[in-house]
């Protein structure tokens, strides 16, 4: 007969221990963010007197404002139409100018390609400096600096692009296989031979993906450069809302809406057919085309050769013209003939275009030195205002988009149909620029803060609706399937198993969309959405270049001290 043996219990005197994760220093950090961002929440709300009142009574304003505007009316809808593909044009050609000027940069401020520490230093600076000022402030001041036109939007397009751009194919660059570029030089070719023909193949994919996602971020963009005279359809929609036209306003968002749609799906496929799945990183091996890579593996230094890859010819290493190679070929004279027929269509040719760079030197030169002491109060007051608007913004856009990201998850949604329509209202969102909304709400609530926030906040819920969507998409399905198994509901599921899940994704995204909201907040102020943005268009309007210079460092400072203290918190959570 078995004896029986109990198992040990604990003490009566004991509490039963509760099952709970062990507190790392991921979670402890996790737990800071969220309480230092709630706490710094409540004070932008008192700051800019946010209240309940002024949420209902700016929505109520906003219902009214579009019982006026509809139904909508489109009798400018041919110059509307000509003034959506003259903004096409301005996104082809800043991109195109951006692409040129980030390329040397970019080499300069690699590290594995800069010839001098002092060269990367320089071209560091600059690529931050371009990312760190948002686009529609350079519009402005090339605007007051040029004259109103397409030439000043172009002009700002492009500097602005080089702060992604530039960062990214620097980034591309120092992720490269050293080994091809090994066996190029060691067959005696130089350094810049070497580079050409084994860096600069192995980064095209990474250059192809980081240009048509820019092109597609101007395209969005370019909408609202001629709110402040820099041409495209911006300032349509601007000179309907002055003339209090509020019908036809809403006509020309209705067009500016279809506009970015349709350019965002053509972008999305055009980005498929190139890239495919993986084809857009640009670090890991050297790819198919590759001189370098081609000798390397005739001199053993890469090893055997992999199945899949295209045959070289042995006499002259060159990869045969066909499937992906020409594929590419094709989109790139594509691009080149729509940049032709952009420059043509603007009345623009390259050379003055490019010879307008000398007059963003002397623009810059203006702004020098600054001048802190004129508007000394109203720069501190200005930033704290955009730093306030855009924390409230981000705070009520994540309270829409938690929700509104769980229903557009295909493995949490209830059903097909609800998905599609939660995908197809983050659609309807982003489909508007947050300026334009900011004029929309300015035109309803008045000027001020309020506006401005009710405007990022639209824009917020789209944006991180997505990211919310795409996070939880890609948590683990077993930790899920365990908990149903216990015979939990689908909301209990979602809370224990999902949510926890994809919550460090979810704060890192939050952080991200607050760097994002810190830069839109300080232009709002130029349609009258509160912040710095109105002392900025103020001291260009009475053309106070050193007052503008301060102003840009002022901004310069806060919104790339946010973005390096956000970027290393998502770097310990992700």
């Amino acid at each position: 007969m078995t004896a029986l043996v109990d198992r040990p219990t604990a003490p009566a005197s004991e509490p039963a221990q509760r099952l709970r994760p062990p507190v790392t220093r991921r979670t402890l950090l996790l737990r800071l963010v969220l309480v230092g961002f709630l706490v710094a929440t409540v004070w932008a709300w008192f700051f800019i007197d946010m209240s309940l009142t002024a949420m209902f009574g700016g929505l109520g304003d906003m219902a009214r404002l579009l019982g006026r505007m509809t139904p909508p009316r489109f009798d400018d809808l041919d110059q509307a139409i000509d003034l959506a593909f003259e903004t096409l044009w301005m996104a082809v050609i800043g991109t195109a100018l951006a692409v040129l000027l980030s390329v040397p940069l970019a080499f300069g401020a690699a590290r594995n390609t800069t010839p001098h520490a002092v060269v990367m230093a320089v071209c560091r600076g600059v690529i931050v400096a371009t990312r760190a000022i948002p686009d529609l402030i350079f519009a402005a001041i090339f605007v007051r600096a040029l004259s109103i036109g397409v030439l000043p939007g172009i002009l700002a397009l492009g500097v602005h692009s080089i702060g992604m751009i530039g960062k990214l194919f620097a980034d591309a660059i120092e992720q490269v296989d050293e080994k091809p570029r090994e066996a190029v030089q060691s067959v005696g070719a130089g350094k810049w031979q070497a580079i050409a023909t084994s860096v600069v193949p192995q980064i095209i994919p990474g250059v192809i993906a980081t240009t048509l996602y820019r092109l597609d971020i101007n395209l969005r963009s370019s909408t609202v450069l001629g709110i402040v005279g820099a041409g495209g359809i911006g300032f349509l929609l601007q000179q309907n809302l002055r003339s209090l036209q509020y019908d036809r306003a809403l006509g020309v968002v209705i067009v500016i809406f279809v506009f970015i749609t349709v350019m965002e799906f053509l972008s999305a496929a055009v980005r498929t057919t190139l890239l495919g799945g993986d084809r857009a990183s640009a670090g890991g091996r050297a790819p198919k085309g590759s001189i370098g890579a081609a000798l390397a593996r005739r001199i053993g230094a890469a090893g055997p050769s992999r199945q899949g890859v295209e045959e070289f010819d042995p006499d002259t290493v060159r990869p045969p013209f066909r499937g992906e190679r020409r594929t590419k070929t094709i989109y790139a004279v594509g691009f080149a003939v729509l940049l032709g027929i952009a420059l043509r269509s603007v009345q623009l040719n390259p050379f003055e275009v490019l010879g307008s760079l000398s007059d963003m030197g002397r623009v810059a030169l203006r702004l020098l030195p600054p001048d802190f002491t004129t508007a000394r109060d109203g720069i501190w007051t200005g930033m704290l205002e955009s730093i306030a608007v855009a924390l409230v913004a981000t705070f009520l856009g994540a309270i829409v988009s938690m929700p509104l990201g769980l229903l557009a998850a295909r493995n949490v949604a209830v059903n097909r149909a609800v998905y599609l329509a939660a995908r197809l209202f983050v659609v309807f969102l982003r489909g508007v620029p947050e300026l334009i909304v900011a004029v929309l709400f300015v035109s309803a609530i008045g000027l001020g803060p309020v506006a401005g926030t009710f405007a990022l906040v639209v824009g917020t819920a789209g944006f991180f609706a997505k990211l919310i969507a795409d996070a939880v998409e890609e948590v683990d399905p077993a930790p899920r399937d365990a908990v149903f198994a216990t015979g939990a509901t689908r909301s209990q599921e979602t809370l224990v198993s999902v949510v926890p899940q994809a919550m460090p994704a979810l704060v890192g995204n939050l952080l991200y969309v607050l760097d994002i909201n810190l830069r839109v907040s300080t232009v709002l102020g130029i349609v009258g959405g509160g912040g710095i943005g109105f002392l900025l268009f103020n001291s260009l309007r009475v053309l106070r270049w050193e007052t503008t210079g301060a102003i840009l460092i002022a901004i310069f400072a806060v919104v790339y001290a946010i973005e390096l203290l956000a970027g290393w918190v998502r770097k310990q959570l992700l």
